[in-house]
């Protein structure tokens, strides 16, 4: 299957499969994920809270987490290449054969850290000289 260009994340199912904080730590790095391949995604979860968009991932609470994710697999799944992140056997079943499913646990497995590495000389640090550097700490550090 070509790189989905959405993703639908069953968000209590990954929170409680993964080694996550909190909701928030479970947010920022679906964030991540999404934004270096260029997708959107929404992250699902049961119960209140409040929305919010965070770059190109949308957080959703809704009372039912389950119906909302086959919704959006249903209404998207023939305009884009979508992915279900789920365990739940019965989202999964219902979001359709047009749509890319993938567990929890296997997703997780290779989502792996989010990192960004940058060349050599590239940071600002590496362009200042070393009194620049130690007074901008100063500065820093309110002394």
């Amino acid at each position: 299957m070509p790189e989905p260009t959405l993703y639908l994340f069953d968000g209590y199912n990954l929170l409680h499969t993964g080694d996550f904080e909190d909701v928030r730590a479970l947010r920022d790095e679906l964030a991540s994920f999404v934004a270096l391949r260029g997708a959107r995604g929404v992250l699902v979860l049961d119960g209140v809270g409040v929305d919010e968009k965070r770059g190109s991932l949308e957080v959703r609470y809704v009372p039912d987490a389950d119906s909302l994710l086959e919704r959006l697999a249903a209404e998207s799944r023939r305009k884009e290449r979508v992915c279900l992140v789920s365990s739940d056997a019965t989202v999964l079943g219902t979001a359709g054969q047009e749509v890319g499913k993938v567990s929890s646990a296997a997703f997780l497995r290779e989502l792996g850290p989010v990192s960004h590495d940058e060349p050599a000389g590239s940071r600002i640090r590496d362009r200042l000289d070393e009194k620049t550097r130690a007074r901008l700490e100063r500065l820093r550090r309110n002394r």
